[in-house]
Formats: structure tokens, C-alpha cells, sequence
């Protein structure tokens, strides 16, 4: 495994972030780490980020209510204004496998799913709203590239159709349904007093299972109609890494890196007799929460290499591969 810490001076090979702003700041790696462009449009605060791999397209969205896909022309970044035809903050964002379309969550309890019209050289967002009831907190694609998977704040993890005649072909039958139109409510689970917020959503490599964690330090699996769940702490993110592997991050017992006040240090030194310095770490990499679980190398069938990145400013490499070796 490898850590990168960003801090005041983030760091990796190829990556889009934002440091809680309304910028997003693109990283390369040469000799050294050095920043090589800034995006600047949002006149908000940028709440999610994704990089398309094939197209080599970065889409934001953020508290201006907006979203924009990004493509180099001649070495600069270029932003094109997606109008949601949202009111409220856009929470997070998803390239659909094929990259022909993206889906945005919002607190406006509905999910917009773009795609580019290209009879009229623009991007159109088309909406899904059928009982959601409040904030769209995660998506995920399943690999038909149809259903989306959304997490929300009415403790509810649902399946949609995303189908658009315009850029999708026919879906085959399955088992979460056989008809598809737009906006179809495919599967819901959990539902008031059940759980809690959905934090993070994901499909398997096949799309057959679906797992989820929630607010209620829970992990839930499911197959279509069927479901198990298991206890753990807060987690915040999940991510499959193959057919019967589930990432999951959670939030520490110990919440933050921090220094003790001048109390506790004397607390500390008539109880436990410590004498040594007040800064507490924690023995682990990460320092505080993780945020987001993501695959690094090949995919959900094979995922050889995950990434996860934490409010404590940094983001680690782990070598799934090599963590099974005993």
C-alpha cells in the first residue's frame, strides 16, 4: 500500500479534486507532484467530481445548482454548462459505464441523468423523481448500464431505470425486472424507522448483488428482492471489488488527530501516569473519517488495486491483492 498526503500540498499521479471550494485543481506527476491546471467555473461550492477514463471528460456538480463536463482543447480545460433544471445543491455525480451519460443527485429529491443530444450540440438532462423523498446522497451504475442505484437521506436504497431510447440500447431481461422504461422504481429497500441515510451505494461486477451502507452502522447486501445486513460502525463508503468482495469504510472509534487540551494532559498524567508528549495519533494511516472508497487498478471483476480518501487530507493505495496473501 502506498499514502499520499495532500494537506496544504496535494499529491498523486493523475487526479481532479477540490479542496472544499468552488475550484477543482488537476495534479500530474513528472519528477515531481505539481499542479498542472485549475478549473475554474462553479460559483459554488464543488460537492462531486468523476473522471471518465475512456473520454477523458471530468464532470462537476455543486452548490451553484449546476454541473459542467469538461474536456481539454489544445491543452486547456474547457467547461460546458449542464442546466439541471435543479433549484437545489447537486450532492454527487456518476460517468454511466459507457460514458454516453452521467446521473446527479440533489437535494432536490430527484436524480438527473444527462446525456449529449448531438443533433443540437448540447447536453440534456431528463429527471427521475418517483418516490424519492428527500436528498440523493450516492449512485452507482449497473454494468447493463441502465439501472442506477441511489442512496438517500429517507433511509431508502432504491434501483431506477435510466433508459434513454436516444443513446441506450434495448436492456435484456433480468431479474430485477424485464420492462424498463425511464424512471421505472426497479427495487426498494429499507424505508422509515429502517436503517439510515445511505452513504454509499454499489454494484457488483455482474449487477446481480447490491450492497449499501448506512447511517446506522449497518452494511446490507442484496440479491434482487433478498437481503442480509451486518453491524458495524458508521460507514460512509462502500465499493465492490469483485463478485464476492465488499469494500467498506468506516468511521474510527477515535474520531479525529488532534492535541489534547492542557486538561486532559493532566487527566492523563495522574490516571494513567503518562509523562510523554499530548499529541494523540491514531495507529492506523488514515487520521480521521474516510470519505470514499474507489477502484485504482483493472475493475469490479478484478480489482487489483483500491483507493480510499479520508477529511484527514490524505488518500492511500492498498494492494487488494497482496492483502489476502497470508
Amino acid at each position: 500500500m502506498s499514502l499520499h498526503q495532500f494537506l496544504l500540498e496535494p499529491i498523486n499521479c493523475h487526479i481532479a479534486l477540490s479542496l472544499n471550494n468552488h475550484e477543482v485543481h488537476i495534479y500530474k506527476k513528472e519528477h515531481q507532484w505539481v499542479k498542472a491546471h485549475e478549473l475554474k467555473e462553479h460559483s459554488g461550492h464543488i460537492t462531486g467530481t468523476d473522471w471518465a477514463a475512456k473520454s477523458d471528460c471530468v464532470v462537476t456538480c455543486g452548490a451553484d445548482h449546476n454541473a459542467y463536463v469538461w474536456s481539454q482543447q489544445d491543452g486547456v480545460w474547457k467547461p460546458t454548462l449542464i442546466i439541471l433544471r435543479i433549484n437545489h445543491t447537486a450532492t454527487f455525480v456518476k460517468w454511466s459505464p459507457p460514458e454516453n451519460k452521467f446521473a446527479v443527485g440533489s437535494e432536490a429529491q430527484l436524480i438527473s441523468v444527462c446525456y449529449f443530444e448531438s443533433e443540437n450540440d448540447w447536453w440534456v438532462s431528463k429527471h427521475i423523481k418517483k418516490l424519492i423523498c428527500s436528498t440523493v446522497l450516492s449512485l452507482d451504475w449497473h454494468p447493463n448500464k441502465v439501472l442506477l442505484a441511489a442512496g438517500s437521506c429517507d433511509f431508502k436504497h432504491s434501483v431506477f431505470s435510466s433508459h434513454i431510447k436516444e443513446v441506450d440500447e434495448k436492456p435484456a431481461s433480468m431479474t430485477w425486472d424485464s420492462k424498463m422504461p425511464f424512471g421505472q422504481l426497479m427495487s426498494e429497500f429499507g424505508g422509515s424507522g429502517t436503517g439510515g441515510w445511505v452513504h454509499g451505494v454499489s454494484f457488483s461486477a455482474c449487477g446481480s448483488h447490491l450492497a449499501w451502507a448506512s447511517h446506522n452502522s449497518t452494511m446490507s447486501v442484496a440479491h434482487a428482492s433478498k437481503s442480509m445486513q451486518t453491524e458495524f460502525q458508521l460507514l460512509l463508503s462502500v465499493s465492490f471489488v469483485s463478485e464476492n468482495s465488499v469494500v467498506a469504510a468506516e468511521i474510527p472509534k477515535q474520531s479525529i488527530q488532534r492535541n489534547m487540551s492542557a486538561m486532559e494532559c493532566f487527566c492523563n498524567m495522574d490516571n494513567r501516569a503518562m509523562t510523554e508528549g499530548c499529541n494523540m495519533a491514531l495507529e492506523m494511516l488514515h487520521q480521521n473519517s474516510i470519505a470514499q472508497v474507489s477502484i485504482y487498478e483493472v475493475d469490479k471483476k478484478d480489482c487489483h488495486k483500491y483507493c480510499t480518501t479520508g477529511i484527514d487530507g490524505a488518500m492511500t493505495i492498498w494492494d487488494f491483492k497482496a492483502l489476502w496473501i497470508i
